[in-house]
């Protein structure tokens, strides 16, 4: 099982965006921060699903510690709150 660090970004008082800094372009969201952490499997399995369609697979995740020390996300990781999400999912966590 990964864990991978995804950002959550409160957009307006009605969404939140939840994205992943090591896999570009994976992004869940929704109306409150909950909906957003209970799509964001579903983000990952589309995105997991398009890399292997193009041979590829998903890039081993980076820990927040490595993320914190690459300029690139040490910002965003400060200003937004931040979680783990599991992957692959667990058969039980949906119950």
């Amino acid at each position: 099982m990964a864990l991978y660090v995804a950002i959550i970004e409160v957009t307006d008082p009605d969404a939140v965006s939840l994205w992943f800094p090591d896999l570009p372009g994976c992004i869940s969201g929704g109306d409150d921060v909950e909906e957003a952490l209970e799509s964001a499997p579903e983000a990952l399995a589309f995105y997991a699903q398009e890399l292997m369609a193009d041979g590829r697979q998903l890039p081993p995740p980076r820990t927040l510690d490595e993320l914190k020390a690459d300029p690139e996300f040490t910002d965003d990781l400060g200003r937004h709150t931040v979680a783990l999400i599991e992957w692959p999912p667990r058969e039980d966590a949906a119950e």
